[in-house]
């Protein structure tokens, strides 16, 4: 969750007929669409916006040593005491894996180390595959709620569930602070505080696939919940005209075959749409079937 980290700050400008505000936080660009037209109380919102994603990354980013991910990872084998907040994390985590048949696993981010989804054409060495994948299986750890044990070399990054849990986290946040409509929008995922009162729903786009992609459905009318995103349309390798996704099956090693390039759910919460959209691309080619069986409004893109 998050890269090395940029100077904090935040902007807030007007926008068509609302108040826009940007900042950065998790490797993505954050935005607010606040229904109101007083500069004044759109940076109130957005400081405290950014305050809560800022806080979320602080302590779950796997790139910041000594939070509680980084505790974690670098407890080498010792059991580690964690907090609610934490604990609920690691429980839905839990909850995914097992949804998933396995196929959902926090420990796999250590795939990282062979792979590298830059566009290119290089492929890891089958073995370096295998020999890193001794250091995945959510089956590897103990879990008792609130104690974790996470054996020597494994590591946990929460960066698959993380960004949609701030965006939840920062609408409650503002939810409470104001009356006003506003979208959070954290890289494409998102969710509404509260229905608008000026306009019959906020207007959202869906990211294209490719450059010359032109579909009706591209932009979407939304006043209530929230959407999520998961793709590869920035991450993946292109070898001898196969291309290989950056959703990663933690049971092989290897890229999902079949993936949708792009799925798009819309659901009560950001969390929810992120756990469906995750879930649906890791189907690979049963997607759509997995998703229609879980009767949702979804968007899929090959």
């Amino acid at each position: 969750m998050g890269g090395r980290r940029p100077p904090r700050q935040v902007s807030v400008e007007e926008g068509q007929d609302c108040m826009v505000c940007h900042f950065d936080a998790m490797a993505s660009p954050c935005e607010l669409l606040i229904e109101s037209d007083d500069r004044s109380e759109a940076a109130r919102l957005a400081e405290i916006a950014a305050d809560e994603a800022w806080r979320i990354e602080d302590k779950f980013s796997r790139y910041l040593p000594g939070n509680t991910v980084g505790r974690i990872n670098a407890s080498r084998g010792d059991a580690v005491t964690v907090d609610e907040e934490t604990a609920s994390l690691l429980d839905f985590a839990q909850t995914l894996h097992n949804l998933s048949n396995g196929r959902f696993d926090i420990t796999s981010g250590v795939l990282r180390e062979v792979w590298t989804f830059d566009g290119g054409d290089r492929l890891p060495d089958p073995q370096a595959v295998s020999s890193v994948l001794q250091r995945v299986g959510w089956d590897k750890v103990t879990w008792q709620r609130p104690v974790f044990t996470l054996q020597a070399g494994m590591e946990i990054d929460l960066g698959g569930i993380g960004k949609e849990y701030a965006v939840d986290r920062v609408a409650v946040k503002l939810r409470d602070a104001a009356t006003c409509s506003a979208v959070v929008n954290f890289g494409g995922d998102l969710a509404v505080t509260r229905a608008p009162l000026e306009r019959r729903a906020w207007r959202v786009g869906i990211e294209p696939v490719s450059a010359n992609e032109r579909r009706r459905d591209t932009v979407l009318e939304i006043a209530a919940g929230a959407l999520a995103t998961s793709g590869d349309s920035r991450r993946f390798l292109l070898k001898a005209g196969v291309r290989y996704s950056h959703i990663l099956d933690p049971r092989s090693g290897w890229p999902v075959e079949g993936a949708p390039r792009s799925v798009t759910v819309a659901a009560d919460t950001c969390t929810q749409a992120g756990m469906l959209s995750t879930l649906a691309m890791l189907e690979g080619h049963n997607a759509e079937a997995f998703l229609e069986g879980e009767g949702v409004k979804f968007w899929c893109r090959r």
